[in-house]
């Protein structure tokens, strides 16, 4: 294929629409800010790098964490729930991060900001 200048790169549009998934089935649809918030935590939970049917991009390699001091972990953690969650054309800003140690467990909640509104949002990982 030949490069011409009429060419165009279009941003990859992310779905408005999930499942509303209970413990036993699936019970219609959910849309807008809350299917925002189920892609959020799949981003968050999904080990980076981990599965070919992802882009770099997509989930969070919490075990880079493991073993270090909390001075180190707040930014490192911010940085990294920033990095993939951004890469959705939905979401605007994550901000307002919260740091909670327990043991070798650190609590984060943080704001997410988005085209349909700010929700609150929070993981938890190994440290």
């Amino acid at each position: 294929m030949e490069l011409t200048t009429d060419m165009r790169i279009e941003q990859q549009s992310f779905s408005n629409r999930s499942y509303n998934v209970s413990q036993t089935a699936i019970n219609g649809f959910v849309t807008d800010l809350e299917a925002l918030s189920q892609a959020i935590h799949k981003r968050l939970t999904t080990q980076q790098f981990e599965y070919p049917i992802y882009s770099f991009g997509y989930g969070v390699d919490w075990r880079d964490l493991l073993g270090q001091d909390p001075e180190y972990v707040r930014p490192e953690m911010k940085r990294m729930i920033q990095e993939t969650l951004l890469e959705d054309n939905r979401i605007t800003e994550v901000d307002n991060f919260s740091f909670e140690f327990s043991g070798n467990v650190c609590q984060c909640t943080f704001d997410v900001t988005s085209i349909f509104g700010i929700t609150r949002e929070g993981v938890e990982a190994n440290v």
